[in-house]
């Protein structure tokens, strides 16, 4: 696992070497163990190493054997050595025993679009190809790591996080405002476009080709749910268990280095430990009275001998660590489950270089506790848009009671009503607390619309899955999964999220997936063999956080506030507006505590990124 960084330019190969080693330390986080350099006249390239695989030979840059093809590569190819064996069979051949010298070569055999096509692993990697006088780059499958780039007039920048860009001096730093609106509804960026204006993510399933300053970005794989299979439900628990086994395998050996892995109390965790059989676990939860799952993951570790290490997690530490969080990030991240992720990663980062998590599991086999809907809901969403739109109206000027926000949810069509996992607040709270230049009638339905065309005749669930295999698996939870742990010099692997995995589980009919009121009921099935009922059957209840208690005592009440007051504030909301949600829930005549919390990292990014810049 590694960092990678690059630009083109036409400047002086002295300038370009102080300037590419200046990005390279931005990142350095993401790999400790060594740099390397490329730099002619077009081009410079740094790579940073976190030394997994093939720890003496895998230093990168590398190249082809006439060193015309240079590649910097971060992530892992599982699949290296059966691809590796393929290439020597035509004649190339190879220094190192890495993975990454197999994507040179295949690159020079097959081009950029079949080896793609044939790669099993996490990665993003940018080949520049001196021949062709091009620079490729591409990301993996389901967008376990991130890629991003900078294009401005002719500058043109890549790297895996943002912050590299910050070390060039052309780098126009300015905040793209654009975003803030629908980071408030869904809580994290969702737009291609990040909160740096010009800085863009390369979508998963993409490559691009940077010639003559002219960028082409293309798609090379995509998620799509084909006619669903007929398999018995016997059949399909037989062969789905051993492709999860099989990946899960693939994950653990694939590494020179010891692999530990993390452990929650839930089944997707749970199920990889038992499979996998780790010699270390690691688990984290709150010194806040019910909000303490490690307790569950240190029972689960005892019961299958394995050594589990696990940390409680105090209200200074979560506040301390916000800050960090939003710099290692890049752009604001509200996901509570953020800052224990970074604390665990520290605590995994002490004893091992490689852990295996759960990651993927709930948008493949149905999952989240959304995808459920009770038959009284179903019979409701049968009544014409128009009567369900005035129920909707008439029941939000009640005081809350319980199913309000069902009903309220319900009064819109479904290309509205479920925008993903992650939703916290609706199209007019959100410019209820904007600054007024910032308020506009951009809808999510708007956003979501060519997303929502490719699945409009699948059914319920299969559309679900699809809009969070496209926006809060890639841009929440793998996001604040890479960055988290390479904050802290820790590869992460997420073996229930693999093509092979995918490719099989589109096929499998929904009725196995959520079966009466129970979520991810075969991959429950499956994993009901190696785990305990308990575990196995345990509902979904993401990472919970107190936060929303925390804020009710006065301390942490005043850290909230100090910040909702600077001056710099107003530039982005309605300071009387936000100032008033937090007082409302102070004194506990509303739960606001999600909505404070996303406003919070906002400011708290803004202020990491753009006045102190530098992390608290």
């Amino acid at each position: 696992m590694c960092g990678i960084v690059g630009f083109v330019s036409n400047g002086k190969k002295t300038d370009k070497q102080t300037i590419i080693k200046n990005m390279s330390d931005r990142i350095i986080h993401r790999g400790p163990d060594g740099e390397g350099f490329f730099i002619d006249d077009k081009v410079a390239l740094a790579h940073r190493r976190l030394s997994i695989v093939d720890l003496e030979g895998g230093t990168q840059p590398m190249y082809n054997e006439d060193k015309t093809i240079v590649i910097i590569f971060n992530g892992e190819i599982y699949n290296f050595q059966e691809l590796k064996k393929e290439l020597e069979q035509k004649k190339h051949k190879f220094t190192t025993n890495c993975d990454t010298e197999v994507l040179i070569h295949g690159y020079e055999e097959w081009g950029i679009e079949k080896l793609l096509k044939r790669l099993i692993g996490m990665f993003a990697f940018v080949i520049y190809d001196q021949k062709a006088g091009k620079i490729v780059g591409a990301r993996d499958h389901f967008g376990i790591k991130p890629l991003y780039y900078y294009q401005k007039e002719d500058e043109f920048f890549f790297a895996s996080e943002i912050k590299a860009f910050l070390g060039h001096p052309n780098f126009l730093k300015q905040v793209n405002k654009k975003a803030l609106k629908m980071f408030l509804i869904f809580q994290y960026s969702i737009y291609e476009e990040t909160f740096f204006q010009n800085v863009f993510k390369l979508k998963p399933g993409h490559y691009f080709e940077y010639e003559n300053n002219k960028l082409n970005i293309k798609q090379y794989f995509h998620i799509d749910y084909p006619k669903e299979s007929k398999r018995s439900f016997e059949q399909t628990k037989r062969e789905l268990k051993n492709i999860l086994e099989k990946s899960i395998a693939y994950h653990q050996t694939t590494s020179d280095v010891e692999v530990g892995s993390y452990l929650s109390g839930g089944v997707d965790s749970s199920y990889v430990v038992s499979v996998a059989k780790p010699d270390k676990t690691f688990s984290v939860g709150f010194d806040y009275q019910g909000f303490d799952e490690s307790l569950y993951a240190k029972e689960l570790s005892n019961l299958l001998q394995i050594n589990n290490t696990r940390k409680l997690i105090t209200a200074d530490e979560f506040f301390d660590a916000i800050w960090k969080v939003q710099y290692h990030t890049d752009e604001p991240e509200a996901n509570l489950s953020a800052v224990p992720l970074y604390y665990l990663s520290k605590l995994a980062s002490e004893q091992v270089k490689v852990v295996l998590s759960g990651e993927g599991s709930d948008e493949m086999f149905g999952g989240y506790n959304e995808y459920y809907e009770p038959t009284i809901l179903k019979i409701y969403s049968k009544i014409p848009l128009f009567f369900r739109s005035i129920i909707r109206k008439f029941v939000k000027i009640f005081p809350h009671f319980p199913g309000q926000n069902t009903l309220i949810q319900y009064g819109l069509p479904f290309d509205e009503r479920y925008i993903g996992h992650g939703t916290l607040m609706e199209e007019w709270e959100a410019n209820e607390i904007l600054a007024n230049e910032l308020r506009n009638e951009e809808t999510i339905h708007e956003v979501l619309k060519s997303t929502y065309e490719k699945v409009k005749k699948e059914n319920l669930l299969t559309k679900k899955m699809y809009i969070d295999m496209h926006y809060w698996l890639p841009q929440d939870i793998l996001l604040k999964a890479d960055k988290m742990t390479m904050a802290n010099s820790l590869e992460l692997r997420v073996p229930l999220l693999d093509v092979n995995v995918f490719q099989y589980a589109k096929t499998i009919p929904t009725k196995y997936l959520v079966h009466k009121k129970q979520t991810k009921y075969l991959f429950r099935n499956i994993a009901n063999e190696k785990i305990p009922h308990e575990w196995a059957s345990r509902r979904k209840l993401g990472f919970p956080v107190p936060f929303s208690k925390w804020i009710l005592e006065e301390k942490y009440y005043e850290k909230v506030k100090e910040i909702f007051e600077k001056e710099f504030v107003e530039e982005f909301f309605d300071k009387k507006t936000i100032n008033q949600l937090l007082e409302d829930h102070f004194k506990k005549k509303k739960n606001n505590g999600r909505k404070i919390y996303n406003i919070y990292t906002f400011l708290v990014w803004y202020q990491v990124y753009f006045i102190e810049e530098q992390i608290a």
